[in-house]
């Protein structure tokens, strides 16, 4: 299964078993700015392919009524593909990572060129820098529990720029010392 959105909707029921409408506004919210979906019909054809793989189920005695709305649960191979997933989430991330500092490796023969990629990299990193939340205050146990994801998000956000950027003045130095290793064989 390839769809963030199918994955994202899979994490959403392991994290509390719903019905499509209530996944749809769980999703937009948690999700806002990361990840959206096409429409709320959306929903309704993820959680049949869900079904289908056999990573969520219907929660028996949920169609009763006028208008019924069966509840989805994750099964127990759900839970265990997420899991997976996650961490290939991590090896992807890597991946890509990897992929643009080699082709980054194509514009060495112009460090000129290479040096303009990573100013324009370093303000990409600023940028997102400037949006990165310092984390929630301290609070009581319960609000530190329900402010938990928030504060992840920011330390990964806060750690994965620090590292970015001094990447950048790895890379630059680098750059220099190739631009002044040319000029002076020249």
């Amino acid at each position: 299964m390839q769809s963030p959105v199918n994955w994202a909707l899979l994490g959403l029921v392991i994290e509390r078993p719903s019905y499509a409408y209530e996944l749809a506004q769980r999703f937009d919210r948690v999700y806002e700015g990361a990840l959206s979906l096409s429409s709320t019909s959306h929903v309704y054809t993820a959680l049949g392919t869900l079904q289908y793989r056999d990573l969520v189920e219907e929660v028996a005695g949920t169609r009763r009524g006028r208008q019924p709305r069966p509840r989805y649960r994750a099964t127990t191979r759900g839970v265990s593909e997420y899991r997976d997933w996650l961490v290939g989430q991590f090896r992807d991330n890597r991946r890509r990572q990897r992929l643009f500092v080699l082709q980054l490796g194509s514009l060495t023969h112009d460090p000129d060129a290479a040096l303009e990629m990573v100013a324009r990299f370093e303000e990409a990193c600023l940028e997102e820098a400037a949006k990165t939340p310092i984390g929630p205050p301290g609070g009581t146990s319960a609000e530190k529990d329900t402010n938990l994801v928030g504060r992840l998000l920011a330390e990964d956000s806060r750690l994965a720029v620090g590292a970015r950027l001094a990447w950048v003045q790895y890379a630059r130095r680098e750059l220099v010392a190739l631009t002044n290793s040319r000029r002076a064989r020249a």
